[in-house]
């Protein structure tokens, strides 16, 4: 997510400095965290799998994600040959890349690119299934955009209740139809108009 918004959990968020940002600008790296923060723990050879990928490289990818924090060896389970990672936060928050650190700004889009990249596939594989959905289901999709005219306060204002608002949903874990659901935001000045 691009707008910084201190963790509510420290434990269970992280906001990552240039380098940790410039290591999640893979796309690669963003789909495994995903998994494991979505899926829970896996092994190279299961992620390899699930991401059609030698495990050479998984590898790679998940050492340079432990590396900067993102998951840890989960030492419950596995052993020497059969390594178990875990997600070590459930969320990423980043803060605006600053026009002064060259290097932040290069990691700062780098990140951006690749989440746009993640959130596109999302979007074109929830596109691709939404009609065979359960009636239920299929009610409770959207692609919607709205073209407003704002101020930077006000437009500050409007992402801080869309925070507010998905932060306070309880969710039903273990309830009955319960199902994971996606609420991927993006919010911008439209392209070419800001001077």
């Amino acid at each position: 997510m691009w707008f910084y918004r201190a963790p509510m959990d420290e434990r269970t968020a992280v906001t990552p400095d240039a380098a940790g940002l410039k290591a999640l600008g893979h796309p690669v790296r963003l789909r495994m965290l995903g998994l494991l923060r979505i899926e829970g723990p896996a092994t190279a050879t299961g992620l390899a799998t699930r991401l059609g990928l030698n495990t050479g490289a998984t590898s790679y990818h998940l050492r340079q994600l432990a590396q900067h924090g993102f998951i840890e060896e989960d030492e419950e389970r596995g052993n020497a040959r059969d390594r178990w990672w875990r997600a070590a936060h459930q969320s990423t928050y980043t803060g605006g890349a600053s026009a002064a650190d060259p290097e932040e700004a290069e990691a700062h889009d780098a990140y951006s690119q690749a989440l746009a990249v993640f959130y596109g596939e999302q979007l074109h594989n929830a596109v691709s299934e939404r009609m065979s959905l359960p009636a239920d289901w299929l009610a409770t999709t959207t692609m919607s955009d709205w073209n407003l005219k704002l101020t930077p306060a006000k437009a500050k204002a409007l992402l801080e209740a869309l925070f507010e608002l998905i932060e306070d949903v309880d969710e039903e874990a273990g309830a009955d139809g319960v199902g994971d659901y996606v609420v991927q935001l993006a919010t911008f000045p439209r392209p070419g108009t800001i001077q």
